[in-house]
């Protein structure tokens, strides 16, 4: 009784403020992978690589089973050409974020918490920050997209648990990220305090971001595919061109390195199971 009356409130929320209430909690959960720094100023490297490849499954998982199926979904129906709608959207989603690094100084998540790299500090952890919180607007986009597609599917209560399990599946895969900002920002220095500020700031984009996504769908609905496609190759990119490289540094020294590996596996089957079971 107690879940339908909570579906049924989020049910009478706008769009916009189903994603609000989603994309709220992932950057609590953000928040939450920041106060780490409270009681870690490192971590093992084997443990920041599991979480790292523990957020790119989750990610993985949700560009298919929670973007890309719905995309290709309301392609059909529209009476576009599928395969034509989704990739457009798809290889948008990754330029935007191709642009976007080259217009801004990429920095790697362990790299910046060397000396030579943060200098001058300041603008080297303004730098860091900016880029993070530029590979969260997909994400907050896809929340909002997720939440602003409930209004056009045939079964909204089905609709809505599908969109409840991405923001699950993303504010999980937060939570090593919101860590993999400020414990860096640690180890050069910065004060506990600090650090945590900049780590939990990288996630404040979300909520914005997915805000304009729900509202961007619901009023022109015809973009939905798209905008389905395009937070997809979004997620997609952070993941090639970042998560996984990053996790897998250790094995550029030559060990021999499992535990990201594993990570990929374990968020993807996670991230499979919240779809499936809630969608």
């Amino acid at each position: 009784m107690e879940d339908n009356n909570m579906t049924e409130f989020f049910m009478g929320l706008a769009p916009w403020q189903q994603a609000l209430a989603g994309t709220l909690f992932t950057y609590l959960m953000t928040a939450l992978g920041a106060a780490l720094v409270f009681f870690f100023k490192d971590i093992k490297k084997n443990v920041y690589n599991l979480m790292l490849g523990f957020a790119s499954g989750v990610m993985i998982a949700a560009s298919f089973w929670s973007l890309l199926a719905p995309a290709i979904e309301r392609a059909e129906d529209s009476g576009g050409i599928p395969w034509l709608i989704v990739a457009v959207g798809f290889s948008a989603g990754g330029f935007f974020l191709y642009l976007s690094d080259k217009l801004i100084p990429h920095m790697h998540f362990p790299k910046e918490a060397d000396g030579e790299r943060m200098s001058p500090r300041f603008r080297g952890t303004v730098l860091l920050v900016f880029s993070i919180t530029l590979h969260n607007i997909p994400e907050g986009l896809a929340v909002g997209v997720a939440f602003g597609a409930l209004a056009s599917q045939a079964d909204p209560k089905a609709a809505l648990l599908a969109a409840i399990a991405v923001a699950l599946g993303i504010g999980i895969q937060n939570f090593p990220e919101g860590a993999a900002v400020s414990v860096p920002l640690r180890q050069s220095g910065m004060s506990r305090t600090k650090a945590f500020v900049y780590g939990q700031a990288s996630g404040v984009v979300e909520p914005l971001a997915g805000i304009a996504g729900a509202v961007l769908v619901t009023s022109v609905t015809e973009i939905l595919p798209y905008a389905l496609a395009f937070a997809a190759g979004a997620m997609i990119y952070v993941v090639v061109e970042e998560l996984i490289p990053t996790a897998q540094e250790a094995a550029i020294t030559g060990e021999k390195n499992h535990f990201a590996v594993l990570g990929v596996m374990a968020g993807f089957v996670v991230m499979m199971i919240l779809d499936v079971a809630l969608g």
